[in-house]
């Protein structure tokens, strides 16, 4: 019970936010900043000791008609694409199932180009105690799983894999989403607070190192999948159609040149970021980073990495079939990879991307 409240919860705060939404688009003035050198700014939420895709387009020198200006930090997907939807911010990136449920409120938002993804070597994980009496999907009748946020990723997920395994709606809803910050996540497993936990990149590491842990199951259950995407307003968009363009085109190319440049050189470029920003980040923590995790060239977004959250919604009866598709939730206009024809590590003036010092 507890469970379909908070599902019920966060439907009604959808829909209070897609109306805040709507009133603030009717009645808003286009707050769009010009640098000195010209630059539209675009307001974005940053994540603590995360050097975004956006963020390595900038220092790359990708990006020849914006700048980015950091108006706040999150951890949450959910919270970065509604400050988009509102217009606190310019763009926003979050896991696919929560922009569709975000969009399903009514929110005008349009994904540009893929964020995040799974593969071999980056996923998230969902551990518990090596001594846990759990070992499958019916063992987490009843127990408590913790998890980032809600409405997104990690629970959508988990809740796909134990539909997958079998459990009934009954059974799935039995099982107990608690909230826990990925900092404190191994404590709460390790003091028993939870049964089991999901851990990804320097968490999941760290806690590894210290032992004693079990996978149950990995979001590699999709394979290799883009599970999110940036987003950018449908009035952004049409007030500046060329400033998005050369957004998405400068994130586009900063993915791609994680796909192709030797883990080192990418390490160091971190590193540079992060001591560079003053935001009293540890540059250390990059040596976390093993891939970028986006299976497609560049981030070309598919219908696919939309369409099995639609399913999934519609199953759940929180969306009516028919009522939303994946061509209307994205788009790869921008995109320069669309075609396969961009060069992939270059500056806006055609020569290669600096080194990091």
């Amino acid at each position: 019970m507890k469970t379909t409240r908070r599902w019920r919860q966060y439907a009604a705060a959808s829909l209070a936010l897609a109306l805040a939404t709507t009133i603030a688009a009717c009645g808003s003035s286009d707050e769009t900043t010009v640098t000195a050198d010209g630059k539209t700014e675009l307001r974005y939420l940053s994540q603590p000791s995360v050097v975004t895709t956006p963020e390595l387009a900038a220092d790359l020198g990708y990006f020849t008609k914006v700048a980015l200006k950091s108006v706040g930090e999150t951890s949450s997907g959910p919270t970065s694409i509604q400050a988009a939807a509102t217009g606190d911010a310019d763009f926003g990136a979050a896991f696919n199932g929560a922009i569709v449920k975000l969009a399903s409120a009514g929110s005008p938002i349009k994904a540009v180009v893929d964020s995040y993804g799974a593969d071999s070597q980056t996923f998230n994980g969902f551990y518990v105690l090596d001594g846990s009496p759990i070992r499958k999907a019916r063992d987490l009748i009843g127990k408590k799983v913790g998890i980032n946020t809600l409405g997104a990723h990690s629970e959508f997920v988990i809740r796909e894999w134990l539909s997958r395994e079998g459990l009934s709606k009954d059974e799935i809803a039995s099982v107990q989403l608690l909230v826990v910050p990925p900092i404190n996540a191994e404590s709460a497993l390790r003091q028993g607070q939870i049964d089991v936990g999901a851990f990804s990149g320097i968490f999941r590491d760290r806690a590894l190192a210290k032992g004693g842990l079990r996978v149950l199951f990995t979001d590699a259950v999709f394979g290799d999948f883009s599970y999110g995407t940036v987003v950018v307003r449908n009035d952004f968009i049409a007030k500046h159609p060329a400033e998005v363009k050369d957004f998405t085109q400068g994130t586009a190319r900063a993915i791609r040149w994680l796909q192709v440049t030797p883990r080192d050189q990418v390490v160091a470029r971190f590193k540079k970021i992060l001591s560079s920003r003053g935001r009293g980040e540890d540059p250390a923590l990059a040596d976390y980073w093993k891939s970028s995790s986006i299976p497609t060239p560049g981030g070309v977004i598919k219908a696919a990495e939309f369409q099995l959250w639609i399913d999934w919604l519609v199953r759940n009866g929180e969306l009516k079939s028919g009522q939303l598709k994946p061509a209307d939730l994205y788009t790869n206009e921008y995109n320069p990879f669309d075609n396969g024809t961009y060069p992939p590590t270059s500056g806006p003036d055609g020569k290669p991307a600096k080194a990091a010092s």
